[in-house]
């Protein structure tokens, strides 16, 4: 596998960075996973304005220009062995020569790309549903960047898994805030429900592409704050991610959403993000 770690493109197994890097030591970066469909990654303007945007606001300069960043990807996705690629960027404030809180002067930033097979759902895990539980949301309070500092949500995620589910639903002062790894949406009386994009969740490139669909196609949704209520009275649940791309809920806290089975919004939905996919990507092309 083909790498890029500041600069260089590399085999993996060479790549080296510092045990002094503050992304080792402090998790102090950003890092974005981009889809990638047939060797073309989807929404990667999309994508490289958020990694931006946390890097404004963590105080990180982006090292490269968005022309730059366009070069790296495509070298690397063109050196993967997969059609369909996650690619992960990940920038970091650098190594310093000493373990210090304040931001290292004349540091350059740590830079590195790879990727791997992209993994979605396959029709059998679509056709069933997932598994979610419900937890508290223990994150600190900016929650809409993508830092790399994940243990929290590391922590929710296993708790899942160790249930044998798929996701976990965080909840904050009584609302729904996002999955571990994913956004969460409510459909009730078929109204489509999102919490709204503020400090409390990541803002998702799929929720996004869900909102724009939905309104391209005159589904009724509401972008507000869902009460924990809202939410285990759903008629349907959904997680959305790059790699989850639109996923039914079909249980949460062991108990079913709905019927327990995926529901016709859902699938409709997905129906139409399927569509809305392959049209980017041919589009592409041109």
């Amino acid at each position: 596998m083909t790498v890029y770690l500041n600069g260089q493109y590399l085999p993996l197994a060479e790549a080296k960075i510092s045990p002094l890097d503050r992304g080792f030591l402090f998790g102090d970066g950003a890092y974005e996973v981009i889809p990638v469909y047939s060797r073309r990654p989807f929404r990667l303007d999309e994508h490289l304005a958020r990694l931006q945007k946390t890097l404004d606001a963590i105080r990180l300069p982006n090292p490269l220009a968005d022309a730059e960043w366009r070069e790296v990807i495509a070298r690397i996705v063109a050196a993967g062995e997969s059609e369909d690629q996650s690619v992960l960027l990940q920038v970091t404030r650098g190594a310093d020569v000493m373990r210090d809180h304040a931001f290292p002067v004349g540091v350059p930033p740590t830079v590195f790309v790879f990727t791997a097979p992209l993994v979605t759902p396959g029709p059998v895990q679509r056709a069933a549903g997932a598994a979610a539980i419900t937890v508290a949301d223990a994150r600190w309070a900016r929650c809409d960047l993508k830092v790399i500092s994940l243990v929290a949500n590391v922590l929710a995620r296993q708790q899942a898994v160790d249930v044998g589910s798929v996701e976990a639903i965080m909840l904050r002062d009584g609302l729904l805030s996002e999955g571990a790894a994913s956004n969460i949406f409510v459909v009730k009386d078929g109204v489509l429900l999102a919490p709204p994009k503020d400090w409390r969740m990541l803002p998702g490139i799929t929720y996004d592409v869900v909102l724009e669909l939905a309104a391209r196609h005159g589904m009724k949704f509401e972008v507000r704050d869902i009460a924990e209520a809202e939410l285990r009275a759903a008629d349907e649940l959904w997680m959305t991610s790059s790699t989850k791309e639109v996923l039914a809920i079909v249980t949460l806290d062991g108990q079913p959403v709905g019927d327990g089975r995926p529901g016709p919004a859902a699938q409709q939905m997905y129906a139409w993000y399927s569509a809305f996919r392959d049209q980017v990507m041919r589009n592409s092309d041109a």
